[in-house]
């Protein structure tokens, strides 16, 4: 139950980073998933576990990572569309 859970907040916060970036993350829901718990593994990693915590999750550090994550996909991806162009 908890993997499931931690899975529905990964989602959560990989919604949550596409919208304030204004970006749309591939893969639809599964790309949120999986950005909201790279995003997580990332903030954690860059900024410790603090503020609020939510099924397992620290919030703020999750998003940070996950607006992170998504930012640096973005770049990415638009540069390999302008390549083709």
């Amino acid at each position: 139950m908890e993997f499931l859970l931690y899975l529905i907040m990964g989602g959560i916060i990989g919604w949550l980073a596409g919208l304030i970036l204004g970006k749309d993350i591939p893969g639809g829901i599964i790309g949120n998933i999986i950005a909201g718990i790279v995003g997580a593994w990332i903030g954690a990693a860059l900024f410790g576990e603090f503020g609020p915590e939510i099924w397992g999750v620290s919030i703020i550090p999750a998003l940070i990572g996950a607006l992170i994550l998504v930012f640096v996909l973005s770049l990415i991806l638009g540069a390999m569309n302008k390549r083709r162009d």
